[in-house]
């Protein structure tokens, strides 16, 4: 009898080894779900309760790959460049870094608080570029990797009271063209995703600071800020994502490098 829980020999990631930060939840776990349903080894990094950590590996493991659980601060360059390092210990190879792990605040600019701006920077950019510094030259000399950068329509547009989200996503892009290039002939890419937005615990914690922001109530955020640019009028999933992602990673996303994909609805489209 076949086991349920054995990966298909036609898996398109199997034998891989993925890195997928900020993914004990929203966008990364799904992510983490696409990756490991085409066979993918997936390191998990993320926040959380110990027992809800346990929890996400175990049901990512039903996929029948290996899963693990690193504890790096990605507000830390040297936890940043440690989860690669780590992962490089354990497995020999990093073939895939999904670069997803973020924060957000809502503020006008002249109260935006200093502290927020620079946690932020850290997070959504930085630990991008340490990531991505600390697995280049192992990528090169094994002549593969695929680079995928979580970025957001934020990367191409702008929306009020979120500058420095707006001034990272924009950034990342930069940092992804930029990379791609570098890797273009040693079998490396980057590309970034921009989804709009996503139900996840991000945005639902953004809500009530956007509310007070522009003295508008809960469902006058998600359905006149929110959803008002998406001209599908619904939230992304991050089942699309996770399957983008996947893409990007495959057979079939290898001369894809550079590109930043928005799936937004039509939201960049206007």
């Amino acid at each position: 009898m076949t086991d349920p829980n054995s990966i298909p020999a036609a898996a398109a990631l199997a034998g891989r080894v993925a890195i997928v930060t900020g993914s004990t939840s929203g966008i990364g776990l799904g992510v983490a779900h696409a990756l490991a349903a085409e066979g993918a080894t997936i390191v998990v990094n993320g926040l959380g309760a110990a027992d809800a950590i346990a929890a996400v590996c175990a049901d990512l493991a039903r996929h029948g790959t290996e899963i693990v659980f690193e504890d790096a601060n990605l507000l830390d360059p040297a936890g940043a460049a440690g989860l690669v390092t780590a992962t490089l210990a354990r497995f020999g190879r990093v073939d895939i870094l999904v670069n997803n792990a973020g924060i957000q605040h809502v503020s006008p600019i002249e109260s935006f608080p200093v502290e927020k701006w620079d946690a932020i920077l850290a997070l959504n950019l930085s630990a991008a570029f340490h990531t991505i510094r600390t697995a280049f030259a192992p990528m090169k000399a094994a002549g593969f990797g695929r680079i995928v950068n979580i970025a957001s329509a934020h990367a191409l547009v702008a929306s009020p009271f979120k500058s420095a989200y707006v001034a990272a996503k924009h950034g990342i892009l930069g940092l992804g063209k930029t990379v791609a290039l570098e890797g273009a002939t040693h079998g490396i890419t980057c590309n970034a995703i921009c989804p709009g937005y996503v139900w996840t615990p991000l945005v639902e914690n953004q809500i009530a600071d956007t509310a007070k922001a522009r003295g508008i109530d809960r469902d006058a955020v998600i359905n006149d800020v929110l959803l008002a640019a998406q001209t599908s009028k619904r939230f992304v999933t991050v089942a699309e994502v996770g399957a983008l992602a996947a893409f990007l990673c495959g057979p079939g996303g290898g001369s894809v490098t550079g590109a930043a994909l928005a799936m937004d609805g039509g939201w960049t489209a206007h």
